[in-house]
């Protein structure tokens, strides 16, 4: 039955035609069709009062705080643009700590007197909800029976109208609290981290004069990388729609060797879902720019321009939603785990991040001479200050099982954090550090490409470096350990928060020296020397895959948390409680929920692919191996019932498959025990036990299991391969 599937998906791919949508751009621009759903600030400017217009975007511009009294005015505007667009129902959108979001939908419609109906949205409906808080996961926050729970309209992401078969629906962002007014999601602590560091920024800008800047935010630009693969072959995988990834398969003929995927003409039905994709999000005002095929065979990659960190974050989460969504129109299935294939690169989600002012000015723009940014250099030192000070905290915001398997496989980053500046930057760098000050900057000049027909191309001072976890790229850091099924919020809380405090330090040690009388460039050159000496141990500009990297890193102190249960423990250490409740990001008890459910997923995360291990091996891969057990046997017994001389070879091959088999039971039994074992301690423990034992035990499992699929009969064999589902297009 279970190879039937199997056959029955090759021969349903071969035959299927699908229809590809045909998005016309020739009578509808596609400059007319950004953000044509979304409430944004030219609707706004259009439909709101003009008092109001104002006080909204004080609020969204400046970060006043929000005046209850145009609510009312917003949500009629609001009401009536949504219903034009075709909306019966709206919804307030957020984010739980699921990863996921996460709504539920009222209708407009309101009864009224003679049988009839109104349609009724006003201000107290736009700016709260009430949903139900106690089937979300709290880390203890909420009890089972504490049901009540709070959403929060979030004026500085803008409402949008999403459409359905059967009408469409006003999302409106929000954030996600409990009664007792603890945050109970991940847009709350970004938009306090996004405060602390706006803060903390002003103090220095204001020190170099820009008295005009009322704001400083920080932008974004995640990378979203993913999988796509026929959804016949998905549905005949019961580990991918269990776990994401597939727990079994052997290593294909032809993988990524030939470097043929990266940047390859893109094939057509894939073409056709990222067009559609992309349609859909131009809708939604997502600004999405780039699309391309990654490295490994069947994946892709999405990339937007970059946006206010919240903003951009909402738009995050909405991509990976269409991406999901659209897929089975092409007969496909997105996956986003990281590591959905073994002996393949994984999926990551490349976070670019930077500073900016609201008058428009990049705080991590170095200019052609750096040396000469002195506002740049103190900008920078804060940031590298941040990482080699916090590394651990923000090596905690890429863990969970899933991206332990991506983590320094030499196609990621490895768990090691530090910093690449670029050739040209780390020279600067060097010379305040040796000499107190710099002098010159290293300049790239002209590539001659050697042919006359050919432009002479402007060159870089410095190369990029794909190894480094967080690398300076030309007027931003991009974060690259972030996991491609991740919500970026909780990495750019950490980070917002982290610069924020450097950001105070030197701010304040500056705002000393001026008060003893000292000019502000010579406070300046005092202090950064001392800032990069204390912290020039985070910054590399080799191999970060390289067996000498690792021993360097060790020599140098920095820390190599390798798994998710070694990093942790970091959350509830001394100086992560104080740094986050400091700058009123997260309460002593809000970090030890996420600790709390951090550590549940990954144990849940486990044990659920221990399950599916352990399930598929039984009932799939060990019938298959006993039919064709059987076969060999049946033919090795008829040769001798004929008289004829049995080949050495064939008993040898019947000798191995009985081994082979007997060691998948054996490895079956071991893990079936190290799932019914429960550890003792606490939520740590329990995640180590996960580790140590149940992922180990897995491993042996598919060992053998990847043994016998090189082994048994094709017709046999029951799980679509990694040859097939990689390549069939």
């Amino acid at each position: 039955m279970s190879s039937s599937l199997r056959h029955a998906a090759l021969q349903a791919i071969a035959t299927t035609k699908y229809a590809l949508s045909q998005i016309n751009y020739k009578d509808g621009h596609i400059k007319d069709l950004f953000a044509s759903r979304v409430f944004s600030e030219a609707v706004q400017r259009e439909r709101l009062p003009k008092p109001v217009f104002k006080a909204l975007q004080r609020t969204i511009r400046q970060g006043a705080e929000l005046d209850p009294a145009i609510a009312d005015a917003v949500a009629t505007a609001m009401k009536d643009w949504a219903l034009e667009h075709g909306a019966t129902h709206f919804t307030h959108q957020f984010q739980p700590m699921t990863g996921l979001t996460a709504e539920k939908h009222d209708s407009f419609i309101s009864p009224a007197d003679g049988g009839k109906a109104i349609l009724e949205f006003s201000g107290k409906e736009l700016v709260r909800g009430e949903p139900d808080a106690s089937s979300f996961p709290s880390g203890g926050l909420r009890a089972t029976f504490e049901a009540r729970g709070y959403t929060a309209w979030d004026p500085t992401s803008p409402a949008y109208v999403t459409e359905g078969p059967n009408g469409a629906t006003l999302v409106i962002p929000t954030a996600f609290l409990s009664w007792t007014g603890e945050a109970l999601d991940k847009k709350t602590p970004l938009l306090r981290s996004m405060e602390a560091l706006s803060k903390q920024a002003l103090r220095i800008v204001k020190l170099f004069g820009h008295d005009n800047v009322k704001k400083v935010f920080t932008t974004v630009g995640p990378e979203q990388e993913y999988f796509l693969i026929d959804k016949h072959f998905f549905y005949a995988r019961p580990d991918l729609v269990a776990a994401g990834r597939t727990l079994f398969g052997a290593k294909p003929p032809k993988g990524q060797e030939l470097e043929d995927q990266y940047f390859g003409t893109i094939p057509e039905r894939v073409l056709a879902y990222m067009a559609d994709v992309e349609a859909q999000l131009f809708q939604l005002g997502v600004p999405v720019k780039t699309r391309h095929n990654e490295v490994a065979p069947a994946q892709y990659e999405i990339a937007p321009v970059f946006e206010d960190s919240n903003l951009g974050t909402d738009h995050q989460m909405l991509t990976m939603e269409v991406l999901r969504k659209t897929a089975p129109k092409y007969g496909m299935v997105c996956l986003m785990h990281e590591k959905p294939f073994a002996g393949i690169n994984g999926s990551g989600k490349h976070n670019n991040w930077s500073m900016s002012t609201d008058t428009g000015e990049n705080l991590l723009e170095p200019g052609d001479t750096p040396h000469d940014n002195t506002q740049f250099l103190v900008f920078c030192a804060a940031v590298i200050r941040a990482v080699n000070k916090y590394s651990k905290l923000l090596r905690v915001t890429v863990a969970s099982a899933a991206n332990d398997h991506r983590l320094g496989a030499n196609e990621a980053p490895p768990a090691i954090i530090s910093i690449f500046l670029g050739d040209q930057l780390q020279d600067v760098l060097d010379q305040i550090a040796e000499a107190g000050s710099a002098k010159s900057s290293k300049q790239g000049g002209f590539m001659d490409m050697g042919a006359a027909v050919l432009p002479k191309l402007p060159k870089h001072a410095g190369d990029r470096n794909r190894t480094s976890p967080f690398a300076f790229t030309g007027n931003k850091f991009e974060f690259r350990a972030v996991g491609s099924s991740f919500s970026i919020a909780g990495p750019n809380t950490v980070l917002n928060t982290i610069v924020a405090e450097s950001l105070d330090y030197i701010a304040t040690e500056l705002e000393k020296a001026k008060g003893a009388g000292k000019d502000l460039y010579q406070s300046i050159g005092e202090l950064l020397p001392t800032l990069i000496k204390e912290n020039r141990r985070i910054l590399f500009l080799g191999d970060n895959y390289s067996a000498e990297w690792h021993a360097e890193a060790e020599k140098r102190g920095l820390p190599n948390l390798r798994t998710t249960p070694d990093a942790l423990a970091v959350i509830l250490e001394k100086e992560s409680i104080e740094l986050f409740t400091k700058y009123k990001v997260y309460s002593e008890r809000e970090l030890q929920s996420r600790f709390a459910i951090l550590c549940e997923g990954y144990i849940k995360t486990v044990t659920i692919e221990g399950n599916c291990t352990a399930l598929m091996a039984k009932t799939m891969i060990l019938p298959a191996a006993l039919r064709y057990q059987e076969q060999v046997a049946g033919s090795i017994a008829a040769l001798k019932e004929a008289g004829a001389k049995v080949p050495t070879r064939q008993t040898a091959l019947l000798d191995t498959l009985v081994n082979t088999i007997d060691g998948l039971q054996a490895a079956i039994e071991k893990l079936e025990s190290a799932l019914g074992h429960h550890a003792e301690g606490g939520l740590l423990d329990h995640c180590k036990h996960a580790r140590d034992h149940v992922l180990l035990a897995m491993n042996e499992v598919r060992k053998y299991g990847d043994q016998l699929e090189t082994m048994v009969s094709d017709d046999l064999w029951p799980l679509p391969t990694y040859r097939e589902m990689l390549f069939f297009k």
